[in-house]
């Protein structure tokens, strides 16, 4: 079950959250290759100021089969994607997203439990635990790649394929082949409701 892309209302937009290390501006960066690779034109920026390792971080990414023409933040995204499950205690995920928006999380809770904790009742919630999967294939807390698989698989915005073959070409050898492994596996276990 996926979300096309709606090409008719233009661009589709992103918002996501990590803290500052952990790769949100990556996972952005991943994502946008992958559309631009399927044609699309993107836009894709982080927003952060002079914060250390840890602070919380947004990243922002369009994608349109048009120009962009749009040269602001994202405030009312389609999908909003969460890698730190930490965050959930500290933000609303749900601020700003449309009411028939996506909503991904690194967490250990149920769709069914995230609609009650923050009210979301439109659109779509895909949960997926990329912080277990992330440390028993990397063997590390590196879970942006699993988090992105678990959008890219539930909102149709370009193929899994295509954001693995990104991924790989960021990190060739190993490291890229525990990535897919790992987006792979995400994109299997990651709960939608």
């Amino acid at each position: 079950m996926t979300m096309a892309l709606d090409f008719a209302k233009g661009i589709t937009e992103f918002r996501w959250h990590g803290r500052g290390g952990q790769g949100v501006v990556t996972s952005n960066q991943m994502l946008g290759k992958a559309a631009l690779a399927e044609g699309n034109y993107i836009q894709a920026f982080p927003e952060f100021g002079p914060e250390r390792t840890g602070a919380p971080v947004r990243a922002f990414l369009r994608i349109s089969k048009r120009p962009i023409q749009v040269y602001a933040q994202v405030y009312n995204p389609d999908i909003v994607v969460c890698i730190d499950p930490t965050l959930l205690e500290v933000l609303d995920p749900t601020e700003g997203l449309k009411e028939d928006g996506l909503l991904v999380l690194n967490t250990t809770m149920s769709p069914e439990e995230v609609r009650d904790k923050y009210d979301f009742r439109g659109g779509k919630v895909v949960t997926v635990d990329a912080t277990t999967i992330a440390l028993e294939i990397l063997g590390r807390p590196f879970y942006n790649m699993p988090t992105m698989a678990a959008a890219v698989k539930h909102s149709g915005v370009v193929r899994l394929e295509s954001a693995i073959q990104a991924v790989l070409e960021r990190y060739p050898g190993k490291i890229g082949e525990l990535n897919k492994a790992a987006m792979e596996r995400a994109a299997e276990e990651a709960r939608v409701g």
